[in-house]
């Protein structure tokens, strides 16, 4: 199963069980996952935590149901889950900007929260959250510039060694990359502002052959296992440090220097 499918079927199962009390951990087990990377995948992937897209669905399918049947708010809001009518009627106000009995009484439909697809939402590209899954650790906060004379090469490195995503924007009159990104997500999660950038810029020039990232992740045990299973030696033991955290450094293919390092 790719990550997509996974991500797929929790959605499938949350929607099947939306009047009931969901349970992250049961939700997550339907994609093979534990319940904190799952949340972490799906955020990435739908643009919302799984609370706001279980809240909004329920929100969406009581908005559906208030103008065609005549059963009291006071019900409808117990049956999607709200403990109180004035709890449901405040979410709701928040959500679609008029009170259930005002949604009620004018009888038009309110702009839904649909049921995600993801491989609508990836565009047909949902195979590459297949390498998000692989990869099994995730980059928080990162955003250096990064010097290759070979941008292609190092593209190339980063998405053999890391699992990220590469690409090149800018090419001189030789052919040779000027300005790229690497990115530990797929690009095009970037482009559709599902996710922010947290990747590293490439420029042409003279590497840095010494430190060039300091990258907050999680997940460190992941990720050297992950890069020495690509074949790339050039990583250190993960060490803790005094400023609690641990770390790794690894030298990539142009000499440069990450440090990897996760908060204890």
């Amino acid at each position: 199963m790719d990550t997509a499918q996974g991500i797929q079927l929790a959605i499938d199962y949350m929607e099947e069980h939306l009047r009931e009390n969901l349970q992250y951990k049961n939700i997550a087990r339907q994609a093979c996952m534990s319940s904190f990377h799952f949340q972490r995948v799906f955020a990435v992937l739908c643009g919302c935590t799984v609370g706001e897209y279980i809240g909004n669905r329920r929100l969406t399918l009581a908005a559906e149901e208030l103008p065609a049947t005549d059963k009291n708010i006071t019900d409808i809001a117990l049956a999607w889950g709200y403990d109180t009518p004035e709890g449901f009627a405040r979410a709701f106000s928040r959500y679609f900007g008029v009170t259930p009995s005002a949604a009620r009484s004018r009888g038009s439909a309110l702009p839904p929260f649909e049921k995600i697809i993801v491989r609508t939402k990836l565009n047909g590209d949902a195979d590459k959250m297949d390498k998000l899954g692989k990869r099994g650790y995730a980059v928080l906060e990162n955003g250096p510039v990064y010097y290759t004379l070979d941008m292609d090469s190092t593209a190339q490195w980063f998405e053999n060694v890391l699992g990220w995503y590469a690409g090149i924007d800018a090419r001189n009159d030789e052919g040779k990359g000027t300005y790229g990104c690497v990115l530990p997500i797929p690009g095009e999660l970037v482009h559709m502002q599902i996710a922010s950038f947290n990747g590293i810029h490439m420029f042409y020039g003279e590497p840095i052959r010494r430190k060039a990232g300091f990258i907050l992740i999680d997940g460190i045990e992941k990720l050297h296992a992950f890069v020495r299973q690509n074949g790339w030696e050039q990583i250190t033991d993960i060490e803790t440090q005094p400023w609690g955290a641990r770390s790794c450094d690894v030298t990539t293919v142009d000499g440069a220097i990450l440090t990897f390092f996760e908060l204890l």
